[in-house]
């Protein structure tokens, strides 16, 4: 780490567990979940697992690819938690 540089934050745990759940229980693959919100499968795996914090845009993108709303991904994280 660079002094003055900022920190990641660290990953949610929460927040990668209902990832993956919503998109189990739609039966779709990371690998078409990838896709259609334009990141890589690498990147989604680390997302789901809780390795990597995503950015803003890729939760918004990765929910809109599954059909949910923010409030109701939200929800589900309160309840993960």
């Amino acid at each position: 780490m660079f002094p003055g540089m900022p920190r990641s934050p660290a990953p949610d745990q929460a927040l990668a567990a209902v990832l993956k759940r919503l998109r189990e229980e739609r039966k779709i693959t990371q690998e078409t979940l990838a896709f259609n919100a334009g990141l890589s499968v690498g990147t989604l795996g680390r997302i789901e697992v809780g390795r990597t914090a995503p950015s803003w845009d890729s939760v918004c993108r990765i929910i809109a690819a599954l059909d949910v709303s923010l409030v109701e991904l939200a929800k589900a994280v309160e309840v993960e938690r």
